[in-house]
């Protein structure tokens, strides 16, 4: 690292030169990059410089590190994901570089602040949930623990999609997050990749006479990759995360244009490079669905065009492909990897079936995310012959020979085969994407203790009878640099200075603070600290939302994506019932409560879009109700993203993760918060199973029906959501929402979630509402004992080491990719 870093000594250790030498690369950038004189500067322009001058560091890294890779030979894992949501990558890379403090000295001179700076970078828009958080954590891990690790994934210029709020209601608006360039990304059009796509089959026979399909006639999509680099704590190791942009083939395009159909060469050319426009186009029409594939295939075509290139470079041959490589597919998405390597190694190595099928298999692993019916992924047959016909034929061959082994196994059993089938038969024939992924790999995952045991005993139960040791659990985790060092310097500098700065590399260091649980000067500080990121929080909704909060009340928050088994809907009827209680029955609240939501519903998701308006709607009046005074306010913050969850998540006092029992898969939420000092408020479900574990049960308030209760009311059909409206707390509530009290000029406006919840409420809304409302009056009493509260918050922090995601990769690594650090 050449301009700010320099290496000295074998061990690696870096020395960092002067803020000096760093305003001087800056003002560099700034002319003879962005043309800037630096007078008048603005945030934006001052953000661009700084960012230029340290990607030159990262850069350096990059080569530094592949050159180590290259002469281990070392094996290396290929992360493929459909979302990276990275967020801002400034702060984290100066916190991971160790150059934050001195970078904020080396702008004084600018006439701006570094925060001005930094508030200026744009979210980078290439995920939009827990997914694709988590794979941005994973990528952060694996270059802070020197691992030859690496994502791939597709270069959206837009996002999922901006969010506002307009009279309540969700408004989608493009989130063009690339609008004035990124100086994140490097751009490498000469390690572009062809993706063929359509087509048909030529049936024809090889010179010794065996069958040899032939793919014809195939469209032709570019792929141009750029490379953002992802720097690991201490600078040692910079890997990166690849990212593809479609482009049309020139070739092709040119030959139309020279024929004089000049306006479908233009048509062909808007239409290839529709596929990475936006992320997770909407699949209720057939030609979303069909951009849908087409960006899944084009993803997993160019990773791995790419991944031969690199394996190519140092190995004449591919007996030993999964000895130096491992892939891992984050979700069903990337699951025609599957296919595509087969079709690799069958139609452009000529390798024998079964030989291909154990390189496969070796080479990937499936994470699975979910066990909702609806998230499992499955492609109409034909959908996929007519986009990818060669990959039909493999998937079909891949079924055909896995049905006969099944066979063997239990012969006759007409169910057994169906439910292991790739093929779902019915009217329609479609293609089952996860049993492709878990038949396709050598490794299948959940990710928390519970899914795993349930992705076993549920949804894959019957190909645990096929591949018994084939299923394993790799509990999520987050990464501390993000979520504790960059997020809440106020903890962090407390953590840092009461028990030093080991836990930034072993979270498990955090221990050591449980022997400060009674120290009364580390207590008052603590308290500090959050009451700093509280403020924050308080200011951030004053200036967006015009709401006064105290920051005195206790913050109890709800940030994420919008669906109904996450229950947003559950909180809201708490809210309401605490309303209620305020302005009909004259009480008192306990403590005073600010309520934060935070999330996006999918554009086509009116159940959920309809619980953002009635939360808004709820807000509205409490917030107007001079009944209430101080005691209740409600806020949603419109446009969740990774910069503002870096400023709710530390302020929260209570996070809530009330999912229905059996729904969540881990959720990664959850850790952050308890990361920063909040006390969880959950049912016992993902990873809310083993915060529990950790913290003890009475350092987390846990409520609601468990997972064996909604199982078997889910299976015999005994719950009947009517009977619980005996509970005169939970009737009221009801007739609140159903009665037009939050939208008086609408009075029937959410009659719909009303009748949908006494219709069979699927997500146990009222089931678990007497128990929750409980479980809050709890939190509140405690809330008052400021020292009891301080406590079990301490202890929240203290015992979060096992959340980190550098001991989730470290799981990874070593029982699934064989892979090991590289660092010296």
């Amino acid at each position: 690292m050449t301009e700010i870093i320099a290496s000295s000594g074998a061990n690696g250790s870096h020395a960092i030169v002067s803020p000096e030498r760093l305003k001087e690369l800056v003002r560099r950038k700034l002319r003879y990059m962005l043309g800037e004189s630096g007078n008048d500067l603005t945030p934006d322009h001052l953000f661009q410089a700084i960012a230029l001058a340290i990607r030159d560091v990262l850069v350096d890294g990059m080569f530094a590190t592949q050159e180590q890779y290259n002469a281990q030979d070392a094996k290396r894992l290929y992360y493929l994901s459909m979302e990276f949501l990275i967020g801002r990558s400034l702060s984290n890379s100066l916190n991971n570089l160790n150059l934050m403090d001195i970078c904020r000295e080396a702008v004084e001179s600018f006439g701006l602040t570094l925060e001005d700076a930094l508030e200026a970078e744009s979210d980078a828009a290439l995920g939009n949930g827990g997914l694709g958080r988590l794979a941005a954590c994973f990528l952060d891990s694996l270059a802070t623990l020197g691992m030859p690790g690496f994502g791939y994934g597709i270069n959206y210029e837009y996002g999922l999609f901006r969010q506002e709020i307009d009279n309540g209601y969700q408004v989608e608006k493009p989130d063009s997050w690339r609008a004035y360039g990124t100086p994140w990304q490097i751009e490498r059009p000469s390690e572009a990749v062809i993706v063929p796509l359509y087509g048909r089959i030529e049936h024809g026979l090889d010179r010794l006479g065996h069958y040899n399909p032939m793919w014809m006639d195939w469209k032709v999509l570019i792929g141009v990759p750029a490379d953002m680099p992802v720097v690991g704590y201490g600078g040692k190791t910079v890997n990166y995360l690849r990212l593809y942009s479609a482009r049309s083939s020139q070739d092709f395009d040119m030959n139309i244009f020279n024929m004089g159909d000049y306006i479908k060469a233009v048509e062909q050319k808007i239409a290839s490079e529709t596929i990475s426009k936006v992320l997770y186009p909407s699949d209720a029409v057939v030609q979303g669905r069909e951009l849908r594939l087409v960006q899944e295939y084009f993803l997993v075509a160019c990773a791995l065009r790419d991944i031969i290139r690199v394996y190519q470079s140092s190995h004449d041959d591919f007996a030993d492909f999964a000895q130096h490589v491992a892939i891992q597919l984050n979700d069903t998405h990337p699951a025609l990897m599957v296919a595509e390597l087969m079709r690799f190694l069958i139609d452009e190595e000529e390798m024998f079936w079964d030989d291909a099928w154990k390189i496969t298999q070796a080479a990937l692993g499936y994470t699975n995310h979910t066990l909702m019916p609806e998230a499992l992924e499955k492609w109409p047959m034909a959908l996929v012959e007519y986009v990818l016909p060669r990959h039909l034929q493999i998937i079909l061959e891949i079924n055909r020979r896995f049905m006969d082994a099944a066979t063997k196994v239990r012969s006759g059993d007409a169910g057994f085969l169906s439910r292991l089938s790739l093929i779902e038969e019915g009217p329609e024939k479609k293609v089952r994407m996860a049993n492709l992924a878990i038949v396709g790999s050598h490794s299948v995952n959940g990710v928390s203790a519970l899914h795993s045991n349930l992705l076993k005993t549920t949804l894959a139960a019957d190909f645990v009878v096929m591949f018994p040791n084939r299923f394993n659990n790799k509990t999520n985790g987050v990464t501390q640099r993000r979520w504790l060092l960059n997020a809440n310097p106020w903890l962090a500098k407390l953590i840092t200075k009461t028990i030093g700065d080991k836990w930034t590399t072993d979270l498990s260091a955090l221990r050591q603070l449980e022997d400060y649980l009674d120290d009364f000067a580390f207590q008052q500080e603590f308290a500090a600290a959050k009451r700093a990121n509280k403020d924050r929080l308080a200011k951030r909704i004053h200036d967006q939302l015009r709401i006064n909060v105290s920051p005195d009340a206790l913050f109890d928050i709800q940030v994420k994506r919008f669906h109904e088994y996450k229950r947003q809907l559950l909180n809201l009827m708490h809210i309401v019932h605490l309303y209620l209680s305020i302005v009909e029955d004259g009480a008192t609240l306990e403590s005073p409560r600010v309520f934060v939501f935070a999330g996006k519903a999918a554009p086509g998701y009116w159940a959920a879009k309809a619980i953002i308006k009635l939360i808004n709607s709820v807000g509205a009046t409490i917030n107007n109700d001079k009944r209430v005074g101080d005691q209740l306010r409600v806020c949603f913050l419109p446009d969740y993203r990774v910069s503002l969850a870096e400023v709710i998540i530390p302020a929260a006092n209570i996070s809530e993760q009330i999912s229905t029992a059996g729904t969540e898969a881990s959720g990664t939420g959850n850790m952050k918060f308890q990361l920063n000092g909040a006390l969880t408020m959950g049912t016992l479900d993902g990873a809310n199973v083993e915060i529990e574990e950790e913290v003890g049960p009475e350092n987390i308030y846990i409520f609601g029906l468990r997972t064996p209760e909604v199982q078997r009311m889910q299976r015999d059909r005994s719950y009947q959501p009517w009977t619980y409206l005996e509970d005169s707390r939970i009737s009221r509530v009801m007739a609140a929402i159903a009665g037009g009290r939050f939208s008086p000029k609408e009075p029937s406006l959410f009659r719909g979630i009303h009748d949908s919840i006494m219709g069979g409420d699927p997500y146990f809304l009222l089931g678990d509402l007497a128990s929750y409302i409980d479980m809050q009056a709890q939190a509140s009493h405690e809330y008052n004992d400021g020292d009891l509260w301080t406590r079990k918050s301490i202890l929240n922090v203290a015992r979060a080491g096992k959340f980190s995601s550098d001991r989730t990769i470290q799981d990874y690594a070593n029982d699934i990719w064989e892979t090991k650090s590289i660092i010296k």
